[in-house]
């Protein structure tokens, strides 16, 4: 039986030039464009909430998203990397979940509201998932200034995913259970 020999990375003890920095400014781009997108998204799903504290959150979550753009830019301005969006499929997909969600629930309904919580929601696991796994890698590379800024709108997702869990806790949840289909 013929032994195969495992090939293993060419090892660097450059950062600039490591497989991981190149894996990190490419998840990079990823979320720079998923943030961009949601500020288009975000006011569209503002508008089609019943609620007006759930409008309030998405709205108050807009202003935030567009500075968590900035935070971005400045992200790859300190690592020495121009800011570039690059298609992000799984949030295009989220965006699209969302968007059906409200194309095929009721104008009006509390039943909607429970369904943009629900879009809402996995869009920002998604960027906690995200920004965890951004300010890890950057803290690996030793890119602290870039880490502090992630970690900052990891906290701020954090708190967004949190304040939907209330709204929709506090009353759309059970609200929506009596609507008729």
């Amino acid at each position: 039986m013929a032994t195969t020999k495992v090939k293993t990375p060419e090892q660097t003890n450059d950062v600039q030039e490591s497989a991981l920095n190149e894996l990190f400014i490419d998840e990079l781009k990823d979320i720079y464009w998923a943030e961009k997108h949601l500020t288009k998204a975000l006011p569209k799903m503002a508008k089609a909430a019943t609620s007006d504290e759930l409008r309030s959150a998405i709205e108050s979550h807009l202003a935030e998203t567009e500075r968590q753009v900035i935070r971005l830019e400045d992200a790859f301005a300190s690592i020495g990397q121009k800011a570039v969006a690059v298609k992000c499929e799984a949030m295009a997909g989220l965006i699209k979940e969302g968007e059906e969600i409200i194309s095929e629930t009721e104008k009006g309904s509390i039943t909607r509201d429970a369904g943009i919580i629900s879009a809402a929601q996995k869009i920002e696991h998604y960027e906690i998932a995200s920004y965890g796994t951004l300010r890890t890698l950057a803290g690996v590379l030793g890119y602290d200034h870039a880490a502090e800024l992630l970690d900052s709108t990891l906290q701020e997702e954090k708190t967004c995913d949190s304040l939907l869990t209330q709204i929709a806790e506090a009353g759309i949840n059970q609200a929506s259970k009596a609507e008729k289909a």
